[in-house]
């Protein structure tokens, strides 16, 4: 059942094999295939800072298309490790930004309640 709604996802946002991938326990969509969902659905995302340091960031997203809509977060923690941080870089806003586009676009789209993540969730997350 998962993999039919999955597949027809794959179809309606016209995914191509590039754009998505399994990783470990997760199948991953590229940023690349996020931007395709996102101008396919014509949503709209707003940003709000909820903190922004030279180190740590939060952005709240919120994403409409039609009638439907989502408020979501992302965040970046830059740490000289995994255990200290949740990303190598230090343009943390903007990866924080991306986070919080990749979970708006995903909710609305009926990707994360099947489990599907955005590739800019985690650094972990790249091909």
């Amino acid at each position: 059942m998962k993999r039919e709604k999955l597949l027809a996802l794959y179809k309606k946002y016209e995914l191509a094999e590039d754009d998505v991938f399994k990783h470990q326990h997760y199948v991953i969509i590229t940023r690349q295939g996020i931007d395709k969902i996102q101008a396919i659905e014509k949503i709209h995302i707003t940003y709000q800072v909820i903190k922004c340091e030279p180190k740590f960031a939060v952005f709240q997203a919120f994403a409409t298309k039609e009638n439907a809509s989502v408020e979501t977060f992302g965040s970046a923690l830059k740490g000289d490790n995994y255990k200290d941080g949740n990303c190598n870089s230090w343009y943390v806003a903007e990866m924080a930004e991306k986070r919080a586009m990749s979970r708006a676009v995903l909710k609305l789209t009926g990707f994360y309640e099947l489990g599907v993540f955005g590739e800019d969730e985690s650094d972990s997350f790249k091909k």
